[in-house]
């Protein structure tokens, strides 16, 4: 976590950084997800039927993938389907008083028919009042590519319904120790499928997704000090991006991809700067005596927020790309941090510390309001989903480490608990995962 960098002397501040990281680096169990927070008001109730043949062939069974989806975004709340008599595999077969009294708003019914090697599936979302389709398709695909579809239904279901698209086609990436080695790890939104992209027995920090999905940026310390690397995630490939003097730390993307906002202690302190996302020479953005840091990009590239503590503690600023003066956005509480501008460029999260509690924030910047989104004491890494409805972070609870997703209006609070071993530094990949 970032926020002892400025508990600590100005030349040792990567140092820092992974000493306050240590509390969050505890043990996980598998991965589950649960509710931690939402009273279902609002939610939109709905009965995801097991599909028709849908544990036969396929990896694994398309409606638990479904439902944890939905459950993810805090819109939907799941009604039980068994006892329910009469169980629909299709539109057709939908009995609507049935699902009515069984309290559902929705039902979603669908099968999985093998096909010459691979395998046909089908589903269609029915409102029980209206007694009609609001959204279905068919896919055919390998059993490899069930979970794909998985995702994609609850992508449907959830735009249907809210008119916004939905994420869970997109992957996080988090750093996990397990032992004395740290391991990169790409996964699913919910967890599956998670791949170790680098292993490491020395620390990895602060991965950065491209705006692309395509390519990773983080800080390692294989080399005995914080570089700056980009990874390929197709070819495994690797290159040093920001190995100049002193500490390189802190990768943000610019949002066409072409460069990466640093932090740097070339002149002695850590100031901000913008490097080739290929490599190439720096050039300073930001030029003050005090520690400049976690630098994040707006939408449209014009602008950056970064962290300084030039005011005494460490606050949330603004400047432009071209550099310039800065302008302060946080004055509510001494110490905010780790700050990430939505999708739209209306609001930035970030993290502030209160009475020893390090919470969630969201602060728009037309109004300048703030409000919490996370429980607990402590809590790291916040990154909007591509479509800005939820907010990734990870949490420490009960001496385990775990990763929240939480809505942006904080009224749903959904834990992902992380495979076989600690998690820290989440972010949430872009839309465009390939």
């Amino acid at each position: 976590m970032r926020l002892a960098f400025f508990l600590r002397q100005r030349g040792t501040a990567c140092l820092a950084l992974l000493m306050f990281m240590l509390p969050f680096m505890a043990y996980s169990e598998d991965m589950t997800i649960e509710f931690s927070l939402g009273a279902n008001q609002g939610q939109h109730p709905i009965a995801v039927v097991p599909f028709k043949s849908e544990t036969s062939g396929v990896a694994e069974a398309l409606t638990p993938i479904i439902k944890n989806d939905l459950a993810l975004s805090g819109v939907f709340r799941m009604v039980p389907t068994e006892g329910v008599a009469n169980v629909p595999f299709t539109a057709a077969d939908v009995k609507y008083p049935l699902w009515q009294a069984a309290g559902a708003q929705l039902v979603a019914v669908g099968s999985v028919v093998p096909a010459g090697g691979q395998f046909h599936i089908s589903f269609a979302l029915q409102d029980v009042a209206q007694k009609k389709t609001l959204t279905s398709g068919q896919f055919t695909v390998g059993a490899d590519r069930a979970r794909d579809v998985a995702h994609t239904i609850a992508n449907m279901i959830y735009e249907a319904i809210t008119g916004k698209k939905g994420i869970f086609n997109t992957r996080i990436v988090y750093v996990q120790k397990v032992g004395p080695e740290y391991r990169l790890q790409v996964a699913d939104v919910d967890g599956g499928r998670a791949r170790t992209v680098l292993r490491s027995k020395e620390p990895i920090i602060s991965p950065s997704w491209s705006p692309d999905g395509g390519k990773l940026a983080y800080v390692s310390f294989e080399t005995k000090k914080p570089v700056v690397w980009v990874q390929d995630l197709a070819t495994g490939q690797r290159r040093m991006v920001a190995n100049f003097k002193g500490s390189n730390s802190a990768p943000a993307w610019s949002p066409d991809g072409s460069r990466l906002a640093v932090t740097l202690t070339t002149s002695g302190n850590s100031q901000v700067y913008i490097v080739p996302a290929a490599g190439g020479s720096a050039r300073r953005l930001t030029n003050s005596g005090a520690i400049d840091t976690e630098p994040t990009w707006s939408p449209d590239g014009a602008s950056l927020l970064f962290v300084s503590d030039r005011a005494g503690g460490p606050q949330i600023y603004r400047i432009s790309a071209n550099g310039g003066d800065a302008q302060r956005l946080t004055y509510a509480g001494s110490y905010n941090v780790s700050p990430k501008v939505s999708p739209d460029g209306k609001s930035f999260t970030y993290i502030r510390r209160e009475g020893g509690r390090f919470r969630v924030m969201i602060q728009d910047f037309g109004n300048n309001d703030s409000r919490v989104l996370s429980d607990g004491s402590y809590n790291e890494r916040p990154s909007y989903a591509p479509n800005g409805q939820l907010v990734l972070y990870a949490s420490e609870q009960g001496g385990k480490s775990v990763l929240y997703a939480a809505t942006t209006d904080g009224g749903s609070r959904v834990k992902l608990a992380v495979i076989n071993g600690s998690v820290q530094d989440p972010a949430w990949g872009p839309s465009s995962n390939p």
